[in-house]
C-alpha cells in the first residue's frame, strides 16, 4: 500500500512537469519513464527533489525533480540570484563567477546559469572553456565579486554532476549565508519563476588573462627555487584523469622550472565519460593504475593524479624496495605541512604569528609539528569551507601556513580560499626536488617524518546499513556510543572525549567537564586513548553509512624501523576494530 501511495505520488509529480512549461526532449523522457512497466527509474527520478544543501546540489543526471537538470539547476541559480539581489541591494553591480569542470552537460548548465544570473540584473564572469575549481574560487577574490559557482561533481561516478555555490571570499558558503541560500532555492516551486531569457551585455567571457595572472600567484608560493634549478628535470608523471587539471597543472609545472613532465595521453583526453576508469578519484588505485605503469617504465620520482575538477591531489611514490605504493591523504596533508613548516622556520620566516589548519579526523602529528616548532593549529570540522572559514577570521591578524584534511585536499596559499591541486601539485614536485637536493627519496622523506615525530597509521571504515531500518540502527549507534562510551579501546584507557554534538569534552581520568569552542555543532563523537589512539565516529550527511576515522601511534628510531612499526599498527588497528565491534 505504501509503495502504491508512493506511486501515485510519483506519477502526480511526474504529470505536472508534462502539463507545464518544460522543453520537449525533458516531456519524452518522462513519458518513457511513465510508459516503462519497471517504474524504478520515474520512482528515483520524482520520489522527493534534489536539495540544495550547505554545499549546493549534486546528483544523477536526467529529468525529474531528484534529477541535476536545466531546471533543478535553474531554480538554484534563481534563489542565488534572489538572494544576492536581497543581501547586496546598494551595490553598483552584484557579480559572480562561472566555471564548469568536463562533465557532461556543465558546460550547459554553466551557460544556462550565466543566462539567469544576467536576466536577474548580475554581472557574470564566464570561463571560455573548463577550468580547476581553486580557479574559480581565485576569480571570486581577484574580480571582487560577491558569489560564484562551479559545475562539478567533484570525484563521483559519470553519471552525477553538481553545483557548488561561494560566497565573497572565494570560500564555499557557511552560516548564515547557506542556510539563507537553501532557503531562497527552495521557494522557487514554478517554473516560471525561473528567469531563463539572459542580457549578453552583463556576461563577460574569461579565460587566458585569469589565468596568467592565478598562475603567477602560484609562483610565488616557492620556497626552495635554487632546489627546483638543481633538480628541474626530477621525472614528474602526472594525469588529470580526464579533467581539468590539464588546463593549468603542466602549465604551472613548466613555470615552476620543472622540464620532464611526464604525461598520460590516454587520460589527458577531456571527457566526462572517463573512459579509462571506473571512477575518477585519485583516493582510489585503479584511477593511478596507467599513471603508475608510466612511472615503472620512465623511472619517475613522482606520480601525481587530480580529480576532475583539480582540487583533490593523489600522489604514489617508490619506496626501498622499488615499489610503487600510494600515499594516503593524511600522509600527503603531513608532507606538506612538515615541508611547509620547515622551510618557513629555515628561511626565518616564523615569528610566533603563525598557523596551520587541519580537520579533526585528520592525523594529529601535524599537531606534533606545529607545537614543536610554535605554530598554532587549528582544528576545524571536515570539510575545506571550514578551514576557508578559519582563514577568514585570522585575515590580517595571523599568518597562515597551510592547511588540508584526510581527504586528499590541501591548500598551501591564500589566494585561493578550498583545495587547490594546481598549487598542490606544483609545491609537493618543489618537495621532491627539495628531498633530492637533501640526498632522499620521497618515501626517506616519509620516513624521516616519522622518526622525527612518532609514527602513525590510519584507516577509515564504513559501516553501511540500509533502507529505514539501517538508518534508525545508525542512530541507535550513535546514540549508544554517546550514552555508553567505551572505557578502555584496544587495552588501552579512554582519557578524553569530545562530543561535537553537545559540544562538550570530557576528561574520564579527572571528570572536568569543558566546553568545545566550534562554529556550528556535529554529530561527531571522539575518544583519545593513553596510548596515542584516536577514534572518529560519525554518520554520513550523504550516505546510509557511518563511519569510522582510527589513528594509531608508534615509535621509529630508524628508517629500518619502519616495516615493524607499520605491522605493529597493523595489529593494534585490528585491536580497535574489534573493541568497537566493527
Amino acid at each position: 500500500m505504501e509503495n502504491n501511495s508512493l506511486l501515485y505520488q510519483v506519477i502526480a509529480k511526474a504529470q505536472r512537469w508534462l502539463d507545464g512549461n518544460y522543453n520537449e526532449e525533458t516531456k519524452a523522457e518522462i513519458r518513457h519513464m511513465m510508459e516503462s512497466e519497471d517504474k524504478t527509474e520515474l520512482i528515483e527520478s520524482f520520489y522527493r527533489d534534489l536539495e540544495f544543501g550547505t554545499g549546493g546540489l549534486r546528483g544523477i543526471m536526467g529529468a525529474g525533480t531528484n534529477r541535476m537538470n536545466i531546471y533543478t539547476v535553474g531554480a538554484a541559480t534563481q534563489g542565488l540570484s534572489n538572494y544576492l539581489n536581497a543581501q547586496f541591494p546598494d551595490a553598483p553591480q552584484i557579480s559572480v563567477v562561472i566555471g564548469y569542470d568536463c562533465r557532461n552537460n556543465s558546460r550547459l548548465f554553466a551557460e544556462m546559469s550565466a543566462n539567469i544570473f544576467s536576466a536577474n540584473g548580475i554581472k557574470v564572469y564566464l570561463f571560455e572553456d573548463l577550468r580547476p575549481t581553486p580557479e574559480v574560487s581565485f576569480a571570486i577574490r581577484h574580480y571582487g565579486c560577491q558569489s560564484g559557482i562551479i559545475l562539478t561533481a567533484s570525484h563521483n561516478p559519470k553519471e552525477y554532476n553538481g553545483y557548488k555555490a561561494y560566497w565573497d571570499d572565494g570560500a564555499q558558503m557557511i552560516a548564515p549565508h547557506d542556510e539563507n541560500v537553501i532557503s531562497e532555492v527552495a521557494k522557487i516551486k514554478n517554473v516560471d519563476d525561473i528567469k531563463f531569457e539572459g542580457n549578453p551585455a552583463l556576461i563577460q567571457i574569461i579565460g587566458e588573462e585569469t589565468d596568467k595572472i592565478y598562475i603567477e600567484k602560484v609562483k610565488s608560493i616557492s620556497l626552495s627555487p635554487e632546489s627546483i634549478q638543481r633538480n628541474s628535470n626530477i621525472k614528474i608523471v602526472y594525469t588529470p584523469i580526464h579533467g581539468t587539471g590539464i588546463k593549468l597543472i603542466p602549465w604551472a609545472l613548466k613555470e615552476y622550472g620543472f622540464t620532464n613532465v611526464i604525461d598520460v595521453p590516454e587520460q589527458n583526453v577531456i571527457s566526462g565519460n572517463f573512459p579509462t576508469v571506473i571512477s575518477p578519484n585519485p583516493e582510489e588505485p585503479a584511477a593511478l593504475e596507467m599513471a603508475v605503469k608510466k612511472a615503472i617504465e620512465t623511472n619517475a620520482d613522482i606520480v601525481m593524479a587530480s580529480d576532475p575538477d583539480a582540487d583533490r591531489l593523489g600522489i604514489a611514490v617508490k619506496n626501498d624496495k622499488g615499489e610503487w605504493i600510494l600515499v594516503n591523504g593524511n600522509q600527503t596533508c603531513l608532507i606538506f605541512v612538515y615541508y611547509l613548516v620547515r622551510r618557513w622556520k629555515e628561511l626565518g620566516k616564523l615569528t610566533g604569528n603563525e598557523y596551520v589548519v587541519k580537520t579533526i579526523v585528520t592525523t594529529e602529528i601535524i599537531k606534533e609539528i606545529a607545537d614543536r616548532n610554535k605554530v598554532e593549529c587549528y582544528d576545524c570540522f571536515t570539510g575545506f569551507k571550514w578551514i576557508a572559514a578559519v582563514m577568514r577570521e585570522n585575515e590580517g591578524i595571523k599568518q597562515y601556513i597551510g592547511g588540508g584534511e584526510e581527504s586528499y585536499g590541501f591548500l598551501p596559499e591564500t589566494f585561493v580560499r578550498d583545495k587547490d591541486a594546481v598549487s598542490s601539485c606544483t609545491l609537493m614536485s618543489e618537495i621532491v626536488a627539495w628531498a633530492k637536493d637533501n640526498g632522499k627519496t620521497m618515501f626517506e622523506l616519509l620516513q624521516d617524518i616519522y622518526i622525527e615525530y612518532g609514527f602513525g597509521k590510519e584507516k577509515g571504515i564504513s559501516v553501511v546499513r540500509k533502507g529505514k531500518s539501517g538508518a534508525e540502527e545508525i542512530v541507535q549507534m550513535m546514540s549508544d556510543f554517546r550514552t555508553n562510551p567505551p572505557k578502555e579501546i584496544a587495552g588501552s584507557k579512554v582519557k578524553v572525549i569530545k562530543d561535537y554534538k553537545l559540544m562538550r569534552q570530557t576528561n574520564v581520568l579527572t571528570g572536568d567537564v569543558s566546553q568545545l569552542e566550534m562554529p556550528a555543532t556535529s554529530d561527531v563523537l571522539q575518544y583519545f586513548t593513553q596510548d596515542g589512539t584516536k577514534i572518529s565516529v560519525r554518520p554520513s550527511g550523504t550516505e546510509p553509512k557511518i563511519k569510522f576515522y582510527i589513528e594509531v601511534r608508534g615509535e621509529m628510531k630508524s628508517r629500518a624501523d619502519y616495516y615493524a612499526a607499520d605491522a605493529a599498527a597493523n595489529i593494534k588497528v585490528e585491536a580497535v576494530r574489534a573493541s568497537l565491534g566493527v
